[in-house]
């Protein structure tokens, strides 16, 4: 399945798989997490947390991608894209720690702030090397192989999450999600003596991630 994927595409895969699937633990447990442990399970308060939670996310990653996006491009090498989606990276893998340790509504809202910052940097940045690296006639290939691995991952530890969640609690959920979130960032440094300082901008559009 690999084999004739080049170095570059391999570790932006495994990268993808690993961060999506880490947060697949989260998604199905997520708004439950909200209603026992924020909202004391009072569920119109767990529906109100949980709805403003996704607001301060969505919005901020929304103001913030654009002018990252634009800062990106006025730089043509791949060095700041490098270190916007390993810090990105990082910074999303401490939220679910956040999350270990809050107990009031404005705690959440903070740190779906700090993941949406995170996002905001790993989006315009990792999405943007893997197609200046992708194979010549393999890029529908290569973004469906992409796609493919990580929504199986999602898939399966969506349903591992629900189980977690039920038989050790939520603390085991984030604290592997951060942990493997973390981790995930530092398969940038395979790659980094392989991306050049300077490369021709190449318009794509990149399909949707669903964290």
């Amino acid at each position: 399945m690999f084999k004739s994927v080049n170095k570059i595409i391999k570790i932006i895969i495994y990268w993808d798989i690993i961060i999506n699937s880490a947060w697949g633990l989260v998604g199905p447990v997520f708004a439950i997490f909200i209603v026992q442990k924020i909202a004391f399970n009072d569920p119109i308060q767990g529906a109100t947390v949980a709805g403003f939670a996704s607001l301060f996310y969505w919005i901020t990653k929304s103001i913030l991608q654009i002018p990252i996006g634009h800062y990106l491009d006025k730089n043509h090498g791949e060095k700041d894209d490098f270190w916007f989606s390993v810090i990105g990276t990082i910074l999303t893998g401490l939220v679910p720690f956040g999350f270990l340790i809050s107990f009031l509504p404005w705690h959440i809202y903070f740190f779906q702030i700090i993941h949406a910052i995170g996002m905001s940097m790993i989006i315009p940045s990792a999405y943007a090397i893997f197609p200046r690296h992708i194979d010549k006639g393999k890029e529908a290939y290569e973004w469906s192989l992409d796609s493919t691995l990580l929504g199986i991952g999602v898939g399966i530890t969506g349903a591992a999450g629900g189980m977690m969640a039920a038989y050790w609690g939520f603390q085991a959920i984030f604290i592997l999600t951060g942990s493997f979130t973390v981790i995930s960032a530092f398969l940038f440094f395979f790659i980094k003596k392989e991306m050049v300082q300077k490369t021709p901008q190449i318009h794509e559009i990149f399909p949707s991630r669903p964290f």
